[in-house]
Formats: C-alpha cells, structure tokens, sequence
C-alpha cells in the first residue's frame, strides 16, 4: 500500500479541523448583555448599583454594571472606561472637577458631584469613551434603570 497519498490526506484533513478561540476571544451576544438588567436587579447595593466583571484580558476589563439611581462621581487615574449601553437612559457628567474628591484607593477618587462638568444624554446603543484622569458621573432618574457594558482599559 502507497501510504504517501494518504499520509497527504491524513495531514489536510487535520489542519481543516477547527482550533478553536484563540486565547483571549470572547463573545458575548446582546441577549444575554441585554439580559443582565434582569439578573443584576436583585444584586443591587445601598449605592443602587450591580456589577458582575466577566472577564479579564491583558489591560482590558470587561463588566456590566446595572444602575437605578445616580452614582458617585468617580476618577481613574490609570484607567479608561469604554461604556456601552445596554438598556434604559441616564444622564452622563463629564469632565470639570470633582467636589471635595476623596482618594478611595490608589488612582482612585470619588466624590459627591462634578463642578463644570459637560452634560450627555445616554440611551441603549450609545457608546462613550471616558479618557484617563477625566472626572465622570452617571445620573439615573428615580424610578429608571441603566444597564450597560464597561471595558476598563489600564494604560
């Protein structure tokens, strides 16, 4: 028996053969981000906030986070949010400075409110870039949700 025609065929077939994700792929389809509005109301905390990380790859950080009620105003200085919303609306504050800031842990800060900050109005598909050291702060009005997707990005 010729066993190179086989051995060509053999060898063909077993690149053909799917390998798989590639380390650091993940995919996480809108129904089931949309989902997390659901799953993370009941978890929400006396800040009326939720947050469920789902995964971490080299400097990025992925979370959802589930809001029904205004947050703190917060500074990173060593990390850049990309936010991602899933459902309901919220009234973004950016930029100016924080109010009697408190460093919370280092590179940290969060405060009560932001002093001259811009105003954006935030509804589902709305995506914002939040750049390092730029003060922040989602407003969420009593009796609404905000549910949406965070990409942490540590420079």
């Amino acid at each position: 028996m010729n066993w190179k025609p086989l051995s060509l065929v053999l060898l063909f077939a077993g690149l053909a053969l799917p390998a798989g994700d590639p380390p650091g792929f993940h995919f996480w389809p809108a129904s089931e981000l949309r989902g997390f509005s659901k799953s993370l109301a009941p978890k929400i905390n006396d800040q009326k906030i939720a947050t469920q990380q789902l995964a971490t790859v080299g400097n990025y950080l992925f979370l959802m986070a589930h809001r029904e009620g205004p947050g703190q105003a917060e500074w990173h200085g060593k990390q850049a949010d990309i936010m991602v919303v899933e459902t309901g609306e919220a009234t973004l504050i950016y930029g100016g400075s924080l109010v009697n800031g408190k460093t919370t842990q280092p590179n940290e800060m969060r405060a009560a409110s932001i002093s001259g900050g811009l105003r954006k109005r935030l509804g589902p598909g709305d995506v914002v870039t939040i750049p390092v050291r730029t003060p922040h702060q989602l407003i969420v009005e009593p009796g609404k949700e905000f549910t949406y997707l965070t990409v942490k990005v540590t420079e």
